[in-house]
């Protein structure tokens, strides 16, 4: 059985009785998030592709050759450094990259990979630690709670794989 995306989370128990989104300025430094706030925010309101790789890789993600990333979206703003976009792949508008879930008593991080021509559809939410697979599809609106095999189309809430 392959391994499951939770399996590739790193778990980070916070202390006390409150939820662990109490907890974020233990996760990553108040100034930090702000910073990554600040670039995320220009990066998602640029209609330029270069300014938009410029502050992505000034944030620590991995971000290859041909990439485009539409208006609106967002990677994750707590960890961008957990992100891996590969040649000339496309994220859509408004597409959401995720690589920390808050929970009640610990929050978990994993890096996501989008995969070498890649197309994540607009509205579409990657949660951490998942894998899309070269030349994947993910359609506009979908969750990907999953891997997704390099090839393939997946579509829905949670994202399934379709026929093509």
């Amino acid at each position: 059985m392959p391994e499951r995306r939770h399996d590739r989370l790193e778990r980070h128990p916070t202390p006390g009785g409150r939820n662990a989104l109490r907890h974020w300025p233990d996760a990553k430094g108040p100034l930090r998030v702000a910073l990554n706030y600040a670039c995320i925010v220009l990066a998602r309101h640029s209609p330029s592709l270069r300014l938009k790789v410029v502050l992505y890789r000034l944030l620590g993600m991995t971000v290859g050759d041909g990439v485009s990333v539409g208006l609106e979206a967002t990677p994750d703003v707590f960890f961008p450094e957990l992100v891996t976009i590969e040649d000339d792949a496309i994220v859509g508008y408004d597409a959401t990259i995720l690589c920390h879930e808050f929970l009640q008593d610990e929050y978990r991080t994993g890096e996501v990979t989008i995969g070498e021509r890649a197309m994540i559809g607009a509205g579409a939410v990657v949660l951490p630690g998942v894998t899309i697979g070269a030349d994947a599809q993910v359609a506009a609106n979908s969750l990907v709670a999953e891997d997704v095999p390099a090839g393939a189309t997946v579509a829905g809430v949670p994202a399934d794989e379709v026929e093509r």
